[in-house]
């Protein structure tokens, strides 16, 4: 027995139907869309306005005290930090070195993820070395290396090991580094250097003449010219 096709029923009475149950929640949902679109819209205005007065008031910056003004009233923009870098650099210029090393930290806490970081990090490390702590900035630049290894200065780190490297006598460990740098960073800059370094750093080459070749010492017992040696007669002619 065939059966029967449901009732039909009429499309608008179906949305009404829809509407008239969950007509609270659709319009809760559009407002908090509304607000959400709102408040993105006045936080990117927002910001847009701050970033252009601090980049203003960076401007315009010319003392540490204009720096550190830019740095207090705008800490979260990218021109406050662009002021914590010229800081530090001022800083390091008046051999202020721990200070310039505090500002730099603040930095990299800051703003982990700015394409200067590797930067912050290897100012630190001559800052060590001017302080007179080799090994602090050793670990520095070891550290860099290790931690950014795609960034441009990840080179520039490990070459700056070298001479700390040879100043504690561990030549085989700065071979290492600038044989690293000619193998991962051929193309870079520094690899010309490191390339010197290494023909200065190379040991010297061994003797490949077999034993059984060399120039035999002098018999025991048969006295060789010089001290207790015959003196060779020289005969005239008549």
């Amino acid at each position: 027995m065939p059966t029967l096709p449901p009732p039909s029923r009429d499309a608008a009475v179906e949305t009404r139907v829809f509407w008239e149950r969950f007509k609270v929640e659709i319009v809760a949902v559009l407002v908090l869309a509304l607000l959400a679109i709102v408040g993105f819209g006045g936080y990117k205005f927002y910001s847009e306005r701050r970033e252009s007065a601090a980049s203003a008031l960076l401007g315009s910056a010319k003392t540490v005290p204009d720096l550190e003004r830019v740095i207090a009233r705008y800490p979260s923009t990218r021109a406050g930090a662009d002021a914590l870098l010229l800081l530090a650099d001022a800083q390091r210029k008046d051999k202020k070195f721990m200070e310039a090393n505090a500002t730099l930290q603040v930095f990299i806490d800051k703003n982990p993820d700015h394409e200067l970081v590797t930067s912050a990090r290897m100012a630190m490390a001559s800052n060590l070395e001017s302080l007179g702590k080799p090994d602090e900035a050793l670990t520095m630049y070891q550290k860099t290396a290790a931690s950014y290894p795609k960034s441009f200065n990840a080179p520039l780190a490990l070459l700056s090991q070298v001479h700390l490297l040879k100043a504690r006598n561990k030549i085989e460990e700065a071979r290492l580094v600038c044989e690293k740098i000619l193998t991962d960073y051929r193309e870079s800059f520094w690899s010309g250097e490191a390339a010197r370094q290494l023909r200065v750093l190379k040991p010297p080459a061994r003797s490949t003449i077999p034993p059984n070749l060399a120039v035999p010492s002098p018999l025991q017992g048969v006295p060789t010219q010089g001290a207790g040696a015959p003196t060779p007669k020289v005969t005239r002619p008549r």
